[in-house]
């Protein structure tokens, strides 16, 4: 085979593998974004049913400053 043909077929692979990688991370980064959205919205009736237990005056002190 010629070098140069070798080499192209080596690069398609290459950048195959690096778009499977970037798939996956965009992935793993809308799974994340996701859930941070659920936990800052209170994702619905779950944790409203959660919250019923704890005690009077928790999360009442929440420091947003930073």
């Amino acid at each position: 085979m010629d070098m140069s043909l070798v080499s192209g077929i080596l690069a398609a692979q290459a950048g195959a593998v690096q778009m499977q990688v970037a798939a996956s991370i965009m992935k793993s980064n809308d799974d994340a974004e996701k859930f941070a959205v659920q936990t800052l919205l209170g994702a619905g009736q779950q944790s409203a049913s959660s919250l019923a237990n704890v005690a009077a005056g928790v999360g009442g002190n929440l420091d947003i400053s930073a």
